[in-house]
């Protein structure tokens, strides 16, 4: 017997709805809403997922299994414990795409040494702050820079969307800013020549000079940005909940002993360390 034509078309627009609500409900890219099982409003409950980096070492990379370290991943994942969240995920992005993926609720937090600026708070909201430290201009031994004021024409490379590349493009005018999505691709750039220098964290160009030879033509305090979590704007309890775990884990001395694990020898900002222990600290010295 045929269905009526006014009943199929009734069934095939219910089916037709059906589809796309399965389809928002497996989506990866929405934001949960908070719940007695979700008071967060995590992406899945119980778990945090976190946009990083793979290869800012000592603050996010890879180690040789394939496993997320460094000094921002294991603050991190103290923080969250603190919060109650016992499963931390880490994935690796560019770091230009963390902050807009965290916006649109691809994750649900963005950890990689992320300084805080009056235009990144535009797209995110940001825990309170958690690092501080100097910027690096890294160049070969050979390449005549001795100074920033060698770089007046020079190629000079940034990761785009950093806070290195803010500072250059406002700092120094006169070099020609070559835009990469990491520190590895820029490093090969500067071995192979194709750049004349690259601006990075202090932190990471120790490990670059040692590991190719490389020379520092200027170290540059910045503490006027220093770096936080990133999270979205609808959730407020999430990042309630780092800033209280943060706090904790500075007044206990945590944050003390990561810190001197993965930058020993580097001053460490006083405002983070147990009351105690804070006292002035020095300048970097190599």
């Amino acid at each position: 017997m045929k269905t009526p034509l006014k009943l199929r078309f009734t069934a095939l627009a219910g089916a037709a709805l059906a589809a796309v609500l399965a389809l928002s409900a497996c989506g990866g890219g929405a934001s949960s809403a908070t719940s007695a099982d979700n008071p967060y409003g995590l992406i899945q409950a119980g778990t945090v997922r976190v946009a990083s980096v793979g290869d800012s070492k000592p603050y996010t990379f890879t180690d040789a299994q394939g496993n997320f370290t460094g000094f921002d991943v294991q603050l991190f994942t103290d923080v969250a414990h603190r919060a109650g969240i016992k499963n931390v995920v880490f994935t690796g992005q560019d770091f230009s795409s963390i902050l807009p993926a965290v916006a649109n609720g691809q994750f649900d937090v963005g950890a990689a040494a992320i300084g805080i600026t009056d235009k990144r708070k535009q797209t995110v909201d940001f825990s309170n702050g958690y690092l501080a430290g100097y910027l690096t201009v890294i160049t070969t031994k050979n390449s005549g820079i001795k100074d920033v004021n060698g770089l007046a024409g020079k190629r000079l490379g940034v990761v785009q969307g950093s806070l290195q590349e803010a500072y250059a493009v406002k700092n120094f005018p006169t070099a020609n800013l070559v835009r990469f999505p990491d520190n590895n691709t820029a490093i090969a750039a500067l071995n192979a020549g194709t750049v004349d220098a690259h601006f990075l964290d202090y932190e990471a160009a120790k490990t670059y000079e040692q590991q190719f030879g490389l020379v520092s033509a200027a170290d540059i305090p910045s503490f006027d940005a220093p770096a936080g979590f990133a999270v979205a704007k609808d959730k407020p309890a999430l990042l309630a909940a780092l800033n209280k775990g943060l706090a904790a884990a500075m007044a206990d001395g945590t944050w003390k002993t990561l810190y001197q694990k993965w930058f020993p020898g580097s001053p460490m900002p006083k405002q983070y360390l147990p009351k105690a222990d804070q006292t002035a600290t020095a300048a970097p010295t190599k």
